[in-house]
């Protein structure tokens, strides 16, 4: 058997490398369970919780930086929908597009507030944080690029059982 750190050979039965001293993984006689870092959850989660933080803020920052900018190019509209004027050459007219403002707005927002939470609930260690962490981040994978890598990423420090018992030893 060898050493996963260092690639040192050991003994079949070893419980640490004779070399390095990290953890070897324990064979059964069905199946080998790899050792996992202890400290691999720990590791990622203050880097995780900012992130979600600052994609939270940067998603309602860019909508309210777009809100102007629609403004001017459909026609001009105020952020609750209501028409300030016509909208000539539109097919569809003003209402059309005045309708779609506050649904997309009141989405973002619930996004952003959800983004931040996640953040909030990682940083602090809360426990219903890693199952809203997973719950979000799959959601979150459809927003490309910055949502899926964030998804991906998120998916890839919380999803494993193993990670979730030691983020429920951290949030103990």
């Amino acid at each position: 058997m060898f050493c996963s750190a260092c690639g040192a050979p050991n003994d079949p039965g070893a419980r640490f490398c004779a070399r390095c001293g990290a953890q070897m993984p324990q064979v059964d006689s069905m199946y080998v369970v790899p050792a996992v870092a202890a400290n691999r959850v720990e590791h990622h989660l203050k880097t995780l919780g900012i992130l979600w933080i600052v994609f939270g803020g940067y998603t309602l920052l860019i909508w309210l930086l777009a809100l102007p900018f629609l403004a001017g190019i459909l026609g001009g509209f105020c952020p609750m929908g209501h028409a300030l004027h016509g909208m000539h050459g539109f097919p569809f007219g003003h209402a059309f597009f005045a309708a779609w403002v506050p649904l997309i707005t009141a989405i973002l927002v619930v996004r952003s507030a959800l983004s931040l939470l996640v953040g909030f609930a990682l940083l602090t260690r809360q426990r219903w944080g890693r199952i809203l962490a997973i719950v979000v981040g799959i959601v979150t994978l459809l927003k490309i690029p910055f949502g899926t890598a964030l998804g991906i990423y998120t998916l890839w420090v919380l999803a494993p059982a193993q990670s979730g018992v030691e983020y429920d030893q951290m949030a103990a």
